[in-house]
């Protein structure tokens, strides 16, 4: 018998979204969100904090990812609803602290989105063609828009498609680097070892990369807020969330490695495509 003072479970009501989710969409759902933002993006600035030994950083990031990871897995399990983040901190602490938290969470996405989208248009895009970077932003944003609007159950396979073309470039970066440092017997793997800068000792250098490193992990927290779309979510949301975090991080430590081998830590600090670099010197 339920008293007055307690709360009833998520699922003690019918979720009102259709679960259309299984775990293997949900973790390419969570990897496409992981994926890529560090690698391409952040590679040059993490070399430049932590030296050649840019794996360091990314390990410890990882870790530092999966206790928080550790939370989520929890809460979306005995919370599967789809306000995530919101609804937990609303059960917590009250409305006002879940729409702050709602909100902050709202101004994450749109500056992570936004960064992520001239960086698409920007860098990447004109090796191929030359088109206005705003331009090129806003309509990938439209669609992307679009696509969400059409259905979670279109959007989830659409980004399968996506997410595999992502992982395929970073593969493609990690066969070149390897191909130029084993096959050519060029680059210097040596640096893989070097965690340091001039300004600065190991624990420091590994400490500095991995703040920078650790926005590579962020996006699966969004994943909390397909859960209630999930089936069975207490099994499915954990083995997808941690799956996807391993996956990824194994990815990152061997792009990190590839990269540093293969170019100068120095070249990877100074450039904006850091990936590009290792393209251009295979």
């Amino acid at each position: 018998m339920t008293t007055q003072t307690e709360k009833p479970s998520a699922d003690a009501t019918e979720a009102p979204l259709k679960r259309v989710l299984g775990t293997r969409l949900l973790y390419f759902f969570i990897l496409g969100d992981v994926l890529g933002a560090g690698v391409y993006v952040l590679i040059g600035q993490v070399a430049a904090e932590s030296g050649g030994a840019v794996w360091v950083p990314l390990a410890v990031a990882l870790c530092l990812a999966l206790l928080t990871a550790a939370s989520y897995a929890e809460l979306a399990t005995r919370y599967p609803r789809a306000g995530g983040a919101s609804y937990y901190a609303t059960l917590a602490y009250g409305p006002f602290v879940g729409f702050f938290t709602g909100f902050c969470m709202l101004a994450a996405g749109i500056v992570s989105v936004a960064a992520l989208a001239r960086g698409f248009g920007g860098t990447y895009l004109t090796a191929f063609v030359n088109l206005p970077v705003a331009l090129v932003a806003v309509l990938f944003l439209a669609a992307l828009a679009l696509l969400n609007a059409r259905g979670i159950s279109e959007s989830t396979r659409a980004n399968v498609v996506a997410t595999v073309i992502e992982a395929s470039g970073l593969l493609l970066v990690i066969g070149l680097g390897v191909w130029l440092v084993v096959v050519r017997g060029e680059g210097d793997p040596g640096r893989l070892v070097q965690l340091g800068t001039p300004g600065s000792g190991p624990v420091s250098a590994a400490l500095s990369g991995a703040v920078l490193a650790y926005y590579s992990f962020v996006g699966f927290e969004t994943s909390v807020n397909v859960a209630e779309e999930t089936r069975d979510a207490r099994r499915a949301y954990p083995r997808a969330l941690f799956g996807a975090l391993g996956t990824a991080g194994f990815v990152y430590a061997a792009v990190g490695a590839a990269a540093s081998a293969a170019v100068p830590t120095s070249v990877l600090a100074g450039s904006d495509g850091p990936l590009l670099e290792v393209v251009r010197a295979a």
